[in-house]
């Protein structure tokens, strides 16, 4: 079995507890691992609605025409379908797009309505769809909340303040993913899956943060560590294999760590074919004890993006501002153009979807 990544379990259930504590152990993974497990969150997320949510995936993925998927094919909005392939998460490394299908559900509008298309298929889930996507988002907001508090932000609010929805609007997206099995992979897809292939290319995360809900038993998911190695992060890690929901996975995006100088870390990341060859992890063929890499997988992840037009600048925090001195971001920052949420993602979706960007040049 593999070596598997060690990345610590936070509970932020209990409002009984010294939040300065869990604020100070949540600043501590995100810059020490870039990722962290957050348990026991049902009164943010209720263990049901995780697992509609899945079920809603699956019907989604598995009982919805084609036809219906691609009349709400992605647009440069970033919402809607992308089919197998359609979506390259690393370019310069990938033969062919990721082995993957999503669904991209952005912020419902004020009135709690979805502001997109969706097969009808699914359209007796949409309120379910902004309900759970307004669980997340609020989720989001402790979490960036704590954050605040445990960098010592001035104002700890900071974080939060630029995620509120009554500020503006944001490239937040609820997304439904679904990989599918090794063995049902053929030219239908529109390749063949070969030796170094992946499910999900390598990446960082465009956001502040990701909150990502898993399956029991389903292998994929890898990390790179600090010495570049890749190990295989558990479903489950020690200690709550006997929960009945696995543990949020929440992740640092690449806008935490603009604004924190790089102090808070956002983690290249990726999903592979566990198992001998198929970008398994090198030494180890990417197991966890447990988990198997040869069916179907699913996974939901919330990317929480700020307001678009949020400035990438250091935040007002003395520790993220010796942090930049002595490593030289306070001089990179000077030299640099300060963008915008919105700028940073628009370049990182015309890097992904090259189809839709390349299409568009034809017209």
């Amino acid at each position: 079995m593999a070596t598997v990544a060690k990345i610590p379990v936070i509970d932020i259930s209990d409002d009984s507890q010294d939040q300065a504590q869990v604020a100070k152990e949540l600043v501590e993974a995100a810059i020490e691992h870039g990722f962290i497990y957050i348990k026991n969150t049902g009164k943010d997320i209720p263990a049901e609605d995780v697992d509609g949510a899945f079920e809603l995936a699956k019907k989604l993925f598995k009982e919805t025409p084609v036809e219906e998927k691609q009349a709400c094919t992605i647009q440069k909005n970033n919402r809607g379908w992308s089919a197998m392939h359609y979506e390259t998460l690393d370019p310069k490394n990938q033969r062919v797009g990721d082995f993957k299908e999503a669904f991209n559900f952005g912020e419902p509008s004020p009135q709690g309505l979805l502001q997109q298309p969706i097969p009808p298929t699914i359209s007796s889930s949409s309120a379910f769809i902004t309900d759970f996507h307004t669980s997340c988002y609020r989720l989001s907001l402790r979490l960036n909340t704590l954050l605040g508090i445990g960098l010592s932000v001035t104002p700890p609010s900071f974080f939060t303040s630029a995620h509120l929805r009554e500020n503006g609007a944001s490239g937040t997206i609820l997304r439904l993913l679904y990989y599918p099995a090794q063995s049902s992979i053929t030219s239908e897809e529109g390749e063949e899956k070969s030796d170094g292939d992946v499910r999900a290319g390598a990446h960082s995360d465009y956001g502040s943060l990701t909150l990502l809900f898993r399956l029991k038993g389903q292998a994929g998911l890898e990390i790179q560590t600090r010495e570049g190695e890749w190990v295989p992060v558990p479903v489950c890690p020690p200690g709550t294999e006997d929960d009945a929901q696995p543990p949020i996975l929440v992740n640092i995006g690449d806008l935490l760590s603009y604004w924190t100088n790089g102090l808070l870390r956002s983690t290249v990341h990726r999903v592979v074919f566990p198992g001998a060859g198929a970008g398994a992890s090198e030494g180890s063929n990417g197991m966890v004890e447990g988990e198997s890499g040869e069916g179907e997988r699913y996974s939901i992840a919330f990317f929480c993006h700020p307001v678009g037009t949020s400035k990438l600048e250091p935040v007002p925090s003395e520790r993220v501002r010796k942090f930049g001195e002595e490593n030289g971001q306070v001089k990179k920052n000077g030299e640099r153009k300060m963008l915008t949420a919105d700028e940073h993602l628009m370049s990182r979706l015309q890097a992904s979807y090259l189809k839709l960007y390349e299409d568009e040049k034809k017209e």
